[in-house]
């Protein structure tokens, strides 16, 4: 579901109290070196809560198990995402123009201790494709730890997803800028 369209209660549910998903609240990615190191936890929230209210689109998507929210997937235009754009992974390995705004990117899942290891993670995949093929998408990109190189990896590093997540999805690998992490893409046909 549209992150839009759920209570802010559930979205503050899912990124909890503790943890790096209550520091950030999906907004490393969104903000320069120099405002990262001085952003508080608290003006991260208010940042995401702003966006979910009037943002368009909707930074993510969320999930829930019967009614209870269990996970958080963010899924934006890639120009929305000023850092990423400056990593190794997307600037040496999307072959897409940064420019473009018809790519999306996947930056970040959140699953609830508890809910993880049973399938939340690619549901929160699937929901992210289908709003990003709703919102006029042309392609999706995701950059996710592929685990068989990593080898034993915590829960706290596959906040990008995972390359098994991602194939089942149908994303393909274009590139792969370092050993642990390829960039998969997905395109819509129009």
């Amino acid at each position: 579901m549209s992150v839009s369209d759920a209570p802010w209660a559930d979205v503050e549910r899912v990124f909890g109290t503790r943890g790096d998903p209550a520091t950030c609240w999906c907004q490393f990615f969104k903000l320069s070196n120099e405002e990262w190191k001085n952003a508080e936890a608290s003006a991260c929230k208010t940042a995401l809560e702003q966006q979910v209210r009037v943002a368009a689109p909707p930074p993510g998507v969320i999930a829930y198990r019967g009614d209870e929210a269990v996970g958080w997937c963010a899924v934006e235009p890639r120009v929305n995402y000023g850092r990423l754009m400056r990593t190794r992974v997307v600037a040496g390995g999307s072959p897409e123009s940064p420019d473009d705004e018809g790519v999306w990117a996947v930056t970040c899942f959140v699953v609830r201790v508890g809910h993880r290891r049973r399938g939340v993670g690619g549901e929160l995949l699937r929901g992210a494709i289908e709003q990003a093929r709703a919102l006029g998408a042309e392609a999706i990109e995701g950059y996710p730890v592929d685990v068989a190189v990593r080898g034993k990896t915590s829960s706290a590093d596959l906040y990008h997803g995972t390359l098994t997540q991602f194939l089942a999805a149908g994303f393909e690998e274009v590139a792969r800028p370092s050993a642990d992490r390829p960039v998969m893409q997905l395109h819509f046909a129009r």
